[in-house]
Parts: C-alpha cells; sequence; structure tokens
C-alpha cells in the first residue's frame, strides 16, 4: 500500500489541464480564470460625493457662513462649471464632485432657506470625497489561476470586463457498480440499498465547477460494466464506485484493463478508502472508489477535490488543514491515517464521533470536518491540536 501523499502525487500526474473557452461574465461564477483580468477602467473614475449635502470649499464654510446654492450634481449628472469661491452645488451620492470643491458639507450640518444655506458644522477638506482611483485604476490586474467568487464577477464588472477566459469545466462520469444497488426513488428487494455515493459526488463535483454524468448502474456482469464505460467514452475522468476490491464480483479493473487501462496503482494506506486505485483509461483518469459510501465521500474530500483543481489549472495540492483543539480525548491510531469524521462546535473545539464505520451516511451527514490521524499516532488529550479538513 502506498501512502495518500504519494497516491495523491500520483493522480495528479495522471491529469491533463482542460482547454480554454471564453464565457460572459454573467457565467463566470465557480470558474476557474486561466488569464490575468485587465482593469480597462478606474474606479471611480472621477472624485465622487460619498453622502448628499452640498459641494463647498472648507474654508468657505465655517459656522454661520450663508452660500448661495448656485446648482445641483446627482449621479449621472455632473455641474458643469467650477465652483466659486464663497458658493455651494447641490450633491448627491456619487454625483461627480464640481472642479474648486475640496469637501462635501452633509445635508444635516447645513440649514436651506430659498437659494442659500446656513453652515451648522464646519467640514473637514477632503471629508466625504471619494478620490478618483481610490478603489482601483486602469490596468489593475485580478490575477489567474483563480476560481471566481461572485465578489470577484463584481470586481470584474466594475473593472468593464465583460467576458473572461476559463478553463472548460471536466467532465466526470460516475459509474456505481453492483447487483444490491438501486436509485432514489426505486423500490430496493430484500437484499438491496438505495445508492448514494453517486449523487453525493455528483453534488461535491458541481460545486467545484466539474460535470458530472451520472452512469446506469452497472451490474455485477462483465456486459453491464463495459456497457457502462461505454457511456463515460468522452469524460475526462471516470470515478467507479464499488468493485475495485478483490472479491469474485469484483470486476472494475479487470474490464478497465481488459479495454487498455494502465494502472498506476491499487490500495492505499488510508481508513477509510483503503481499496482505492486509479489509472488513466484512453482520454481520461480512471479512478476507482470504493464503494462504502462514507469511503467514496471520503476519498472524494481527499483526493477527487484536489485533481478537478489540478485539471482546471489551479496549483496541484493536498486540501490545506486547518488546527483546532480536541473536546475530549481521542484513542491511538493504528497502521493507516485515518480521516475521522467529527464536528468543529461553537466553542471552536473538535469532537470526534464515536462511530466510524464506512456506511455511516449520517454520521457523515452531520460532520463539518475529518480530523486528520497519522499512522500508529498516539493517544490524544482533551485540548490538544489536530489538524482537520473543513467540509
Amino acid at each position: 500500500m502506498i501512502s495518500v501523499s504519494e497516491a495523491l502525487q500520483r493522480i495528479f500526474a495522471l491529469c491533463s489541464p482542460m482547454d480554454a473557452e471564453t464565457v460572459p461574465l454573467a457565467e463566470a461564477s465557480g470558474r476557474v480564470m486561466i488569464r490575468d483580468a485587465v482593469a480597462r477602467r478606474t474606479q471611480p473614475p472621477f472624485a465622487a460625493s460619498a453622502m448628499d449635502g452640498y459641494a463647498v470649499c472648507a474654508e468657505d464654510a465655517t459656522i454661520g457662513s450663508v452660500l448661495p446654492v448656485i446648482g445641483e450634481a446627482a449621479a449621472g449628472h455632473r455641474f458643469g462649471a467650477p465652483l466659486r469661491h464663497g458658493s455651494a452645488v447641490r450633491i448627491f451620492t456619487g454625483a461627480p464632485v464640481p472642479n474648486g470643491a475640496d469637501s462635501i458639507l452633509i445635508q444635516e450640518n447645513a440649514t436651506r432657506d430659498g437659494d442659500e444655506i446656513t453652515v451648522t458644522q464646519t467640514p473637514r477638506p477632503g471629508e466625504y470625497i471619494r478620490p478618483a482611483g481610490g478603489d482601483f485604476q486602469v490596468g489593475q490586474t485580478l490575477s489567474a489561476p483563480h476560481r471566481l467568487t461572485p465578489r470577484d464577477v463584481a470586481l470584474l464588472a466594475a473593472m468593464n470586463i465583460a467576458e473572461v477566459k476559463v478553463s472548460r469545466k471536466p467532465k466526470v462520469a460516475l459509474i456505481p457498480t453492483g447487483d444490491e444497488l438501486v436509485l432514489p426513488g426505486e423500490d430496493p428487494g430484500a437484499d438491496q440499498i438505495v445508492s448514494s455515493n453517486n449523487f453525493g459526488l455528483a453534488a461535491m463535483l458541481t460545486g467545484i465547477g466539474a460535470e458530472p454524468l451520472l452512469c446506469p448502474i452497472a451490474r455485477d456482469t462483465k456486459a453491464s460494466l463495459e456497457d457502462a464505460l461505454d457511456q463515460a467514452k468522452d469524460a475526462d475522468f471516470i470515478l467507479t464506485l464499488g468493485g475495485a476490491s478483490v472479491g469474485d464480483h469484483d470486476l472494475v479493473a479487470e474490464v478497465s484493463q481488459s479495454r487498455g487501462m494502465t494502472l498506476d496503482f491499487y490500495k492505499i494506506a488510508m481508513r477509510p478508502g483503503k481499496p482505492l486505485m486509479a489509472g488513466r483509461l484512453g482520454n481520461a483518469v480512471l479512478i476507482g472508489l470504493p464503494g462504502n459510501p462514507v469511503s467514496a465521500m471520503v476519498c472524494g474530500e481527499v483526493f477527487i477535490r484536489p485533481a478537478i483543481d489540478a485539471a482546471l489549472g489551479l496549483p496541484a495540492q493536498a486540501r490545506q488543514t486547518r488546527i483546532a483543539p480536541l473536546a475530549h480525548d481521542l484513542g491511538a491510531n493504528g497502521p493507516r491515517e485515518h480521516y475521522m469524521r467529527a464536528v468543529l462546535n461553537g466553542d471552536g473545539e473538535i469532537e470526534v464521533f464515536d462511530r466510524q464505520d464506512s456506511s455511516l451516511v449520517n454520521i457523515l451527514a452531520q460532520s463539518n470536518a475529518l480530523v486528520v490521524r497519522e499512522k500508529l499516532a498516539e493517544n490524544l488529550h482533551k485540548g490538544a491540536m489536530v489538524p482537520f479538513i473543513p467540509l
């Protein structure tokens, strides 16, 4: 068995970068931008008022001063002449500040009578004025590679960028295997269970910018598995779920190798997730995940997420861990690296579930963290700092 870190590096080596495509900004959120975005506009493009009030020269606006109002400036409509000393321009939030004005007298600090105002509190020079370029300037970049958030999309829009160059979404075929499986909503037989890990992984893949393809369940025959692989022939990744062990009904390695798969590794020193294999089948990366739902989902977090990121052009690296104190004592670990379902509670402490069986989907659903324990780790006491992967 190889280590988790070695398995991940081997999977990275199997991945190829996705082609590039250009998408409109409205479709860019969540996509990985692979070319720097350069601002085409300065923001704000002019000195702008941050408040409703009056544009004035601060030295003219001492307490008790009476100033004539000589015009108005609104958002999208500037006052077309310079401000004369000893006068004021009515101004609204977002409007360009007239030339000659160096302060905004907010309306709460003035009383108006007809076309005159009386200053009730002296403004400071520069007060309530947003300087031109105070946010960003022409030529500023948002660097690639970068997965775009809604906040990034707002920035790109303000930069006057209408479309971005992104990586194509990887197509990921999901092939559940086994006579014991039925789809959600179907009526399971007495010896059957409902397939769940394919739907969980599909949801995870959608959230990280991949395009999942839910293939029909491959039954425990070579012909059925071959039919499923045929349906996955255009995928960039093929994820088989179950059937990767060495039992009489575990056919994934045999069938995929008969179709030309080059096997890179099989079995990793990990819990849950030991019977994991990877290789290339044609143009696709084939990863054989365990059939147990928790094992498959944990392997998805540890291996599939980073692999998709790497294919999208992001750095090829393991999931980043954080640390938190244990809320209780924790026993020693065995010979395999263990990814333990846990909850980071409201006090910032990690609570590890007692039950860690790889079939317990309900425990996984309650978890928001995977505590990472090194092989042969010793007993830990309450308060010990442990690394974890946020879920």
